[in-house]
């Protein structure tokens, strides 16, 4: 699995059952009718029962120049530790921990879950969605390291 590359985010939390957040590297869209992401989370992870709880959402894409945020996140750290590495870099007018400057923030509620080995797979419904700047590169892992991607040329920089 470690040769598979995947997209890397920030699903954060925050409600009755607490605030928590985790690096995730299984987030893809389902449906766009309604839209719809799923999100893959270790049952093991202390996390896990946080956001069975609140069952609301938000999963932060992270971009270039992310990697702090991508480590802080996957540590074996308290959720008050991770979110306190990044302190100024979260807005909790959504509901859900925003991550400023995320290449998009992906608000959602769990409309459903299903248990499967290890994980379980939560279907996010989307709610609201932000979007991060134009020229914004991605972060990916491959080989279990990251890896950033850069932005594509924007259509100004194309027509030169």
């Amino acid at each position: 699995m470690a040769t598979l590359s995947a997209g890397v985010s920030v699903v954060t939390t925050d409600g009755p059952g607490g605030r928590a957040g985790l690096t995730v590297s299984a987030v893809c869209s389902v449906t766009d009718t309604p839209p719809t992401l799923l999100v893959c989370v270790n049952r093991s992870s202390r996390s896990h029962g946080v956001f069975r709880a609140n069952e609301q959402v938000c999963v932060n894409v992270l971009g270039t120049g992310h990697e702090d945020v991508a480590l802080a996140f996957a540590g074996r750290v308290s959720a008050e530790e991770r979110f306190a590495v990044t302190r100024d870099a979260w807005d909790g007018s959504y509901g859900a921990p925003v991550l400023r400057g995320a290449a998009a923030s992906v608000l959602g509620r769990v409309a459903g879950a299903v248990e499967r080995g290890s994980h379980t797979v939560m279907f996010v419904e989307v709610d609201h969605a932000v979007l991060g700047g134009e020229g914004e590169g991605g972060l990916v892992y491959h080989r279990r390291r990251f890896h950033p991607v850069p932005a594509p040329p924007s259509a100004r920089e194309r027509r030169r």
